[in-house]
């Protein structure tokens, strides 16, 4: 979906973002903008430093340098934009209901009750879980814990939707329905950070994209304008050609 930078401004600006740890240099001078209504692919290896800028980002961990800001400012809990973020390290509390953990978390996120619930209602008759709206987290499938988790971050209607591989282990089918869900999303004005492996997912849902590798951003712009680097070549071709030497090793993600 096309997002004219001329008339957005930026809903998330790092310059000259740096991350230490002790004396491993991961993140290394990085920056770049989020257009506020877009969907911003932010995409690398595992390793390359996707989750510590992320985490930086939220105030998670400190950077060593440079400046991480949301809606203009550090972000904290009580910057007063709405937020919502799907980690790759998913978890809920296993032995409490569906019903009863959305309309929680719904309560969190400033719902009523009554609304937490109607909207908790919605989602899972969106995502053909209604019939296990009274059943105990730890008894649904990981496919179905991940929709629950995905359901969650979604309440509220974020203005920021920060998505760390979410539809990673889904079959076509449930990965076309998310795809559909972030679409919805981003059409009512929700921003998204989209971290995926996926690169069909890229190209169907993402205006702008940032290829992080070593810590340095690779190639950064609007998907035509990356793949024209690569002289028209699909974002698989270019994704194996940066990247895949590094996976052929070992590593997890940083």
């Amino acid at each position: 979906m096309s997002v004219d930078s001329k008339s957005k401004d930026a809903i998330i600006k790092i310059n000259n973002f740096r991350m230490d740890f002790g004396s491993k240099t991961v993140i290394k001078d990085l920056s770049f903008e989020v257009l506020r209504g877009e969907v911003f692919g932010f995409l690398g290896s595992n390793g390359s430093g996707k989750t510590t800028t992320i985490r930086a980002l939220l105030g998670i961990y400190q950077p060593t340098a440079g400046s991480l800001l949301v809606d203009g400012k550090v972000f904290s809990v009580s910057s007063g934009i709405r937020l919502g973020y799907l980690p790759e390290e998913r978890g809920l509390y296993k032995k409490e209901t569906v019903i009863d953990i959305m309309v929680y978390f719904g309560q969190l996120k400033g719902l009523s009750k009554r609304e937490a619930r109607s909207q908790a209602d919605a989602y899972l008759k969106r995502v053909n879980l209604l019939d296990k709206a009274n059943t105990k987290i730890d008894k649904l499938s990981g496919g179905q814990q991940q929709k629950i988790q995905l359901g969650i971050t979604i309440m509220n209607s974020p203005e920021l939707l920060i998505l760390d591989e979410p539809t990673k282990g889904f079959d076509p089918v449930n990965r076309r329905l998310l795809m559909d869900i972030i679409e919805e999303h981003q059409k009512n004005g929700t921003t998204v950070i989209f971290v995926t492996h996926q690169m069909e997912e890229v190209e169907r849902l993402c205006d702008r994209a940032l290829l992080l590798k070593d810590g340095k951003a690779y190639a950064y712009g609007s998907i035509k304008n990356i793949k024209s680097k690569f002289d028209g070549a699909s974002l698989d071709d270019i994704f194996l050609k940066v990247y895949g030497d590094e996976n052929k090793e070992v590593g997890g993600e940083l």
